[in-house]
């Protein structure tokens, strides 16, 4: 049995416009980022950009697609927290379907997870990655 009640509607209303804010904010860095252009055509451009050293040049370009990558994703998962937002499951953790604390999800409303499901995750990935070292 959870021991977080599930979202209110006037709750569900706030993590929405948290949701569309942080899509707006993210949208608009990557617009700046990528200069207007989709993402490949921005690749192209700074694969083909003459720069004075071809190491510094390197190092910018895989720093400038990283940033880029970075703010796709972001944006990617906040457009799906806004598709599972009206949807029945907003808020339930992925792995033991028990509700996720409001807190949580007020200061992330991306998460899948509740608290306790997303330390063992980390702590496995950990463990995984330590693994192969």
């Amino acid at each position: 049995m959870s021991t977080h009640p599930p979202i209110s509607p006037a709750q569900r209303a706030a993590l929405q416009a948290t949701l569309e804010q942080q899509q707006a904010a993210l949208q608009t860095q990557l617009d700046a980022q990528l200069g207007g252009e989709g993402r490949v055509a921005h690749a192209h451009e700074q694969l083909q950009q003459d720069g004075d050293g071809e190491r510094a040049h390197n190092a910018d370009r895989e720093l400038d697609l990283a940033r880029s990558d970075h703010l796709l994703q972001a944006l990617g998962e906040v457009n799906e927290a806004l598709a599972r937002l009206n949807a029945d499951g907003y808020g339930l953790c992925c792995d033991c379907g028990e509700a996720i604390a409001y807190a949580r999800l007020a200061a992330s409303p991306q998460v899948l997870r509740c608290l306790a499901c997303q330390s063992a995750t980390e702590q496995r990935q950990g463990l995984a990655s330590h693994a192969t070292l």
